[in-house]
Parts: structure tokens; C-alpha cells; sequence
């Protein structure tokens, strides 16, 4: 089999280049269909992007390798192209932007554009063997009991990270890149829960607040919740993509800084009452009782001077912790690190020793916070490339 163009990776940076890059184009998956990550992604409604994408919402080692394939296709021109498929989606909050009906939505529109391009899907297929060959690659395709042999001139790796193996991640692509003497920076599993190994947080799981959580100078206000196995939550989401281990966090479950004049106010009125039942005004009583086996919340709130109380709400300001780790890649959204960027042009998602070989998604050392901005990264480096062969054709 001969074509222009091979990608490997069927998900949404691979889909996304296979829709624009023109020519014969072969996609790869050893899944049973394509795009599962965005079919379970988002609650099944897939967060395709989120409106306030910038570069500055993406962790990298160059934090100005990004800046060029966001550029050049935005979280705008996504929101063009979905409203052109007549895909309806509502903001969430944060600007998190997801489907009304389904993530199938989005899956059934990328398989459409591919149709329409003329790009082949081989699934439950796997590939080997990689070599170059003049100025292009080949490879052997593997589909049950048949092997083919693969010629192309472009060879596209978007096989994502190492996060969920059950559904088949892998580190192949860091694989293809050492093969081919691409460095690849340490690994990591981003927007995953905190783990306790002495489940101190247990008896109160499910149990959910609004918190200020910060790693490594980063804080981000926003849900916070208590498991079995530690903490979740899509402000610890995002602090772990910062957190390195036996690093600290600090929880805050006071950011809006106005818990002190409320009990003050209260004091007023409900002073007879247990500072505990007042204080579940405003955090969840099963965490004001586990709370209160960790300091003294014990007497009537009259009987808190406002120095007391000061300290009490600092306290909850700043509550240090010490995770034992994470739940790794089993249930981490993203990969931290990749495909060393240095190693790449930012146009094009080229190799800078191969203008034919190219690396794209979350393969790369590029890793965007919680809401929609690793999909955007998958579109916007999916379609660098694309463009990059169409104007090879």
C-alpha cells in the first residue's frame, strides 16, 4: 500500500489532520473505533474547548512553543466549524464548552470531514517496523491473521499519552521518537486525584466545597472533593498537573477571604450556638465535624474572641498537606511532558531532523488545564500539521 500520508492515533488530533491534510491519507487505530476519548470525555458530552484559551493556560518546558499552532487555528474557529455541523453546545462555566445532545457529536462530524477528504480508517489495526525510505517511511500493518506493507511520504504519530491504558494507551509514541532520536521529557500523569494513604478522608467522602487549592506557587479556586482514596475535584485536578511528589498543597476553604466577618456578624445574633453549627453555614457539616477532630472546635461561638477566631480562619486558609501521590495514569485525564519540543518546528509539528515525520496531540510536551484545552491543543497542532503536508501536495 502506497499513500501520502499515515497517521497513527484515530483520536481527536489525529482525526482533526486527517480531515485537512489532503491526498491519500491512511489512519491507524488499534481501538474498535475512533475518537474514544472524546466519546467518554466531558461526561459523555465531550468539553471540546473552552473560550478562553490562551497560551498561558498550557504547561510546557517552552511555554512559547504552543503560542504558534493556537494562533493560527483558535478555539473560534473550532466553534465555527462545530456550529457549521449544526452541533448544538452550551457554555458550562469558565468558558468549558460542551455538546447538548453528545460527545458522538463531535466524533460523527470529524469521521464526516474524513469521508469527505477521502482519508481511509483502518481499526483494530496495529503498526510496526517503522523505517525511513528515501524520503518517506515504511511500515508494516497488522489487521487479525493479514500484515501489509506501508509506503508514505508523511508519517504522522498521534497516539496521545500513557493516561488510561485501559483503553490502550501506551508510551508508542515516545517509542517511535527514540527510534527515530527525538528526545522525550520526563512523564507524568496531569489533572489526576491526590492520593492519603492512611484514607484519613474517608468518612467523608463524597463530601464536596468550593476551595482555593495551590501547588508549587499555582492555585486554582474552584470545586474540591473528599474520596476514599483522597482528593478530587476539578480544582485538585488542576493543581496536581503542578505537584510533584512529596511537594505540600494548601487548601484554602476560605478564597473569598470573608469568613471571619460572617462569624463575627453571627457572633451577634446566634452567639449561644456551637461555633460548629455556625461554622456549617458555610462549610459542609460532615468537614466541620472532621474538622473539628483535627483542632478545638469545641464552645459557643460567644465564647471566641475575634483573636481566636482569626486564628481559626487562617487555619482553614491555609491547610497543608502532604498527598502520598496520585492515582496515576489509570485515571489521569492528560500526560504531562513528551515529545521534547525543542525537537520540533512550532508551525508545522515537524520533526526539525524530518520535515516528514510529525508528532501532534498530547503526545507532545504540551499539556493544557482542565476544561477543554487539551482538545483544543489536539485541534490546533492536529490542523499545523495538516497544513503543513496540504501545502506539500
Amino acid at each position: 500500500m502506497q499513500v501520502d500520508t499515515a497517521i497513527i492515533g484515530a483520536g481527536a488530533a489525529g482525526m482533526m489532520c486527517a480531515a485537512h491534510a489532503g491526498g491519500r491519507v491512511l489512519v491507524i487505530d488499534h481501538a474498535k473505533a475512533p475518537g474514544e476519548k472524546i466519546r467518554i470525555s466531558g461526561g459523555g458530552r465531550c468539553n471540546f474547548t473552552n473560550m478562553y484559551c490562551t497560551p498561558d493556560s498550557f504547561i510546557c518546558a517552552n511555554p512559547h512553543f504552543a503560542k504558534s499552532a493556537l494562533a493560527r487555528y483558535t478555539q473560534w474557529d473550532f466553534i465555527e466549524l462545530v456550529d457549521r455541523h449544526n452541533i448544538p453546545w452550551h457554555e458550562k462555566n469558565l468558558g468549558q464548552l460542551f455538546c447538548d445532545n453528545s460527545a458522538k457529536d463531535i466524533i460523527a462530524m470529524l469521521r464526516a470531514m474524513m469521508d469527505a477528504a477521502g482519508a481511509q480508517l483502518h481499526l483494530q489495526t496495529s503498526a510496526s517496523g517503522f523505517a525511513k525510505s528515501g524520503n518517506g517511511f515504511t511500515f508494516i500493518l497488522h489487521s487479525g491473521d493479514k500484515t501489509t506493507q506501508v509506503t508514505t511520504r508523511n508519517l504522522v504519530i498521534a497516539t496521545g499519552g500513557k493516561s488510561i491504558p485501559k483503553m490502550g494507551a501506551t508510551g508508542f509514541a515516545y517509542d517511535i521518537a527514540a527510534q527515530f532520536g527525538l528526545p522525550v521529557t520526563d512523564t507524568r500523569a496531569g489533572l489526576v486525584p491526590f492520593t492519603f494513604t492512611d484514607g484519613r478522608f474517608a468518612p467523608i467522602s463524597g463530601t464536596a466545597t468550593p476551595a482555593r487549592v495551590t501547588a508549587n506557587n499555582t492555585s486554582f479556586d474552584e470545586a474540591l472533593l473528599f474520596t476514599h482514596r483522597g482528593l478530587s475535584g476539578p480544582a485538585i485536578l488542576q493543581a496536581s498537573s503542578y505537584w510533584h511528589e512529596g511537594e505540600a498543597i494548601t487548601l484554602n476553604l476560605s478564597p473569598e477571604n470573608d469568613l471571619l466577618d460572617k462569624l463575627r456578624t453571627q457572633r451577634q445574633t446566634s452567639g449561644r450556638r456551637n461555633l460548629t453549627t455556625e461554622l456549617a453555614h458555610h462549610l459542609p457539616a460532615r468537614l466541620v465535624d472532621h474538622l473539628s477532630t483535627q483542632m478545638d472546635l469545641s464552645g459557643n461561638l460567644a465564647d471566641w474572641s475575634d483573636a481566636r477566631l482569626g486564628d481559626l480562619c487562617r487555619d482553614l486558609q491555609n491547610w497543608v498537606l502532604h498527598p502520598s501521590g496520585t492515582e496515576g495514569y489509570r485515571t489521569a485525564e492528560v500526560t504531562l511532558g513528551g515529545i521534547d519540543t525543542d525537537a520540533l518546528n512550532s508551525r508545522s509539528m515537524a520533526a526539525k531532523t524530518d520535515p516528514n515525520l510529525y508528532f501532534i496531540g498530547e503526545a507532545v510536551d504540551v499539556t493544557g488545564w482542565l476544561g477543554g484545552y487539551n482538545f483544543q491543543w489536539a485541534w490546533s497542532s492536529g490542523m499545523a500539521c495538516a497544513r503543513d503536508i496540504a501545502d506539500q501536495n
